[in-house]
């Protein structure tokens, strides 16, 4: 599954895969605890595939940021907590992108890329995401 069916919605912890659209929104079931919940057309939603981190040079979609942390941790969970300070995130992030824009990126964008990589590697679909760009990329 590629991050197109992957959400984030507004006011709601974790992330949601895109289940099926209705009348007056759409469903997703939860990637934690597979829990399914109808969301109004009016929530905030993002599609994690349209969202991109400012770099000084460009925008680096998402799923680039991920497959960095993945090679940097070899597969595993970062070794850095989403919870740590905004120092420890500065200095892991510089690691992995090292070009991004430190005036237009937060701690707290940074505290959410670190725990949807761990959500999605988790669940098994970052995994999925990596394979389904390697396959469009040959």
């Amino acid at each position: 599954m590629a991050l197109e069916k992957i959400i984030a919605i507004g006011g709601k912890p974790g992330l949601y895969e895109l289940i099926a659209q209705t009348k007056g929104g759409f469903v997703g079931e939860s990637l934690v605890d597979k829990k399914r919940l109808t969301v109004s057309i009016r929530a905030k939603v993002s599609v994690l595939s349209e969202i991109a981190i400012y770099a000084l040079d460009r925008e680096v979609p998402l799923l680039e940021v991920f497959e960095a942390i993945h090679k940097k941790e070899d597969g595993k969970e970062t070794s850095v907590s989403p919870k740590a300070d905004k120092l420890a995130l500065e200095e892991y992030f510089f690691s992995i992108l090292p070009n991004y824009d430190e005036d237009r990126v937060y701690a707290s964008d940074m505290k959410k890329i670190l725990s949807w990589y761990n959500l999605l590697l988790n669940s098994g679909t970052l995994k999925e995401a990596l394979e389904a760009q390697e396959t469009t990329e040959e």
